[in-house]
């Protein structure tokens, strides 16, 4: 139900943005803690705000937003498993996914644990970019130890869309094209 919801909030919000574009280009106000609250309460009526933090879920996964009107700094962390036992291997996978294929969420390691995460300034961010990052660091955490994929597109010049490839190839061996 939460992922029919999100849906239905992502369009309802890019509608939204459509006429605040007509209004003109200073249509949206800066982000503010209060603002970034109501649209997390928009996608997840059960969100828990306390202080500068807010917690909620999306499709399940839970979400911590973490804001420092100080400094103008927000971070969008989902928890993906304990940091103890990763192998090389998926740290140099993840790597690679945070050049080209997790966009503008990123694999972290902090307090243990392995992150899902965006960071950006809090008042130049427009709600658009929250909810595509919202979308995106979600899908980091869905997609950790398969395409390590932030969305739908890799940016070129990494490794990621050859190793796509050869999942491809290795897909359609013994398969009739």
């Amino acid at each position: 139900m939460k992922h029919l919801f999100l849906t239905l909030t992502l369009i309802g919000f890019a509608s939204m943005a459509s006429a605040q574009e007509d209004a003109g280009p200073d249509a949206e106000p800066p982000m503010t803690l209060a603002r970034l609250t109501e649209i997390i309460l928009a996608i997840d009526e059960d969100a828990s705000p306390r202080g500068n933090a807010i917690e909620f879920t999306v499709d399940d996964i839970p979400v911590l937003v973490v804001t420092d009107p100080v400094a103008d700094r927000m971070r969008a962390m989902v928890p993906i498993r304990s940091a103890e036992g990763l192998e090389p291997e998926e740290l140099m996978r993840m790597m690679q996914a945070n050049f080209d294929s997790a966009l503008d969420a990123r694999y972290a390691v902090a307090q243990g644990r392995l992150w899902g995460v965006f960071i950006h300034p809090l008042s130049p961010l427009e709600q658009d970019q929250f909810l595509s990052a919202m979308v995106q660091t979600v899908n980091v955490a869905r997609t950790y130890g398969q395409s390590y994929s932030g969305g739908a597109q890799v940016f070129g010049g990494g490794d990621s869309g050859g190793i796509y490839r050869e999942l491809l190839e290795e897909l359609r061996k013994g398969q009739s094209l």
